[in-house]
């Protein structure tokens, strides 16, 4: 058997997590989308629409969909930043408390799972490999063009 590449367990890994936390929240007719979005604004004091996205990581097409979803299911308001007269703040409903507590539940109880079935040792090596992955993304060590042989000795 051909051995599996990093991006594969990545993805595929990826991929079942997104697909059990989408299950979980259809069963409160919501996304994993929107409860990131739950678990990314401040309950209290709200979040500025124009740091969410990027505290999210999200495009802000995407952002905006998922905002527009929210408000009419009434999880959010926005209104006018009183700091900024330009960009608005997202605040949290009643409901989008009660659903932002049920986010937490499920990101908890997966957190909680996996602790449970895998050594704290093995976390600690998941985590700082994860880590260094990030780093050599961000670092774009990635793509580096390949030199010659002869530049290499």
């Amino acid at each position: 058997m051909k051995e599996k590449t990093i991006d594969y367990i990545l993805r595929s890994t990826w991929i079942a997590v997104a697909k059990m936390y989408n299950e979980e929240a259809s069963k409160k007719d919501s996304s994993m989308a929107t409860g990131f979005a739950l678990l990314s604004i401040d309950p209290k004091k709200g979040t500025p629409s124009t740091t969410l996205g990027p505290k999210m990581g999200v495009e802000p097409t995407s952002l905006s969909r998922t905002l527009k979803t929210m408000e009419k299911k009434g999880l959010i308001t926005r209104e006018k930043n009183p700091d900024d007269g330009r960009s608005v703040l997202i605040h949290l409903t009643d409901y989008g408390n009660e659903m932002r507590e049920f986010s937490k539940y499920v990101v908890l109880s997966f957190d909680e799972a996996v602790k449970k079935n895998i050594s704290s040792k093995d976390l600690e090596t998941f985590i700082k490999v994860m880590d260094q992955i990030n780093t050599i993304i961000s670092e774009k060590k990635v793509f580096i063009k390949k030199r010659k042989q002869s530049e290499i000795q």
